[in-house]
């Protein structure tokens, strides 16, 4: 039960193939495959032993809610093998949200069911239930699937309103040729945090943002001492009219807050030595600083688009 960084992984993220950030449409045929290898990792195969038939439970919940009685995916006059019937049904069904339901019924059963050593008599059952639900959230970060399993339920990892207003748009402005770098440098802080790397998320998040503002600087040809830092970048953009004259009066904490969203961010927790101890960024600070990077990002290029 584990994650492989296998050679054609490392070559895909080298070559930055990814054509946008999170999609919530499909779930790929592979990353199927991975989540029926999961449930079993945990669940147990077929002909394994357990107490509890966490298989027929599940199929049995379904069947239900859907007002069925038996899976389509059932082998008409035969006898039922609830574990195919589930794996199938996941594998085969068109329908999204029905795959996600076999995906939250299922990881409900080993967040809870298969963490009692009388399910399989294993000694060790609650590492491998966690390390279970560890892989399927990694699985979901590796195809770009924006979904996790949270508390007991499949979630989004952001809302998709962020996603269509904030991340979406911070891509097609970014791709103009004068905005290819700070593109990138999105792409790659975003790579990062779906492979769980949170420190170089944050700091691909601080390079986009100065990135952007030296590409406007060097379009509209404001001058640069070729040593700025993100404090002075907003200034060089505050003092050129990127935000107009009579949005500063109203809007006098606007310089603070672009200071302070994304730099103090990356400077505190991920642009300096950590010291004796490791530094932990939890996932959903990393969240947050990626959309608001994709939030300055996109109110800059606009901005520079009506000058």
């Amino acid at each position: 039960m584990a994650l492989f960084d296998i050679f054609s992984k490392r070559q895909k993220k080298l070559r930055g193939e990814a054509s946008d950030v999170y999609q919530y449409d499909q779930l790929p045929d592979p990353l199927r495959v991975q989540i029926v290898h999961v449930m079993c990792d945990a669940l147990g195969r077929p002909g394994e032993f357990a107490q509890i038939d966490c298989w027929r439970s599940i199929s049995d919940a379904l069947c239900r809610e859907y007002g069925m009685f038996s899976l389509p995916t059932a082998q008409k006059g035969r006898q039922r093998h609830f574990f195919q019937e589930v794996a199938d049904f996941l594998l085969q069904t068109d329908d999204l949200e029905q795959a996600l339901d076999v995906v939250e019924l299922c990881f409900r059963a080993v967040d809870t069911t298969s963490r009692h050593f009388t399910f399989m008599g294993r000694h060790d059952a609650d590492q491998i239930a966690d390390r279970a639900i560890d892989e399927l959230n990694q699985r979901f970060k590796e195809h770009a699937v924006g979904y996790q399993f949270v508390n007991g339920e499949v979630l989004r990892v952001d809302s998709q309103l962020l996603h269509a207003e904030v991340v979406k748009p911070a891509l097609r402005l970014l791709e103009s040729k004068f905005y290819a770098g700070p593109q990138e440098e999105f792409l790659r802080a975003h790579e990062h945090y779906r492979h769980g790397n949170s420190k170089e998320a944050l700091n691909e998040c601080l390079k986009s943002f100065e990135s952007l503002m030296k590409a406007v600087c060097v379009k509209r040809g404001w001058a640069l001492s070729g040593k700025e830092t993100a404090s002075s970048l907003i200034k060089v953009c505050m003092e050129n009219g990127l935000i107009p004259a009579f949005w500063q009066t109203q809007f006098t904490s606007l310089k603070s807050l672009l200071e302070a969203a994304v730099p103090t961010g990356r400077n505190n927790l991920a642009g300096h030595g950590q010291g004796a101890e490791p530094i932990v960024v939890p996932d959903y600070l990393v969240a947050y600083m990626l959309h608001m990077t994709g939030a300055c990002l996109v109110f800059l290029a606009t901005a520079e688009q009506h000058l």
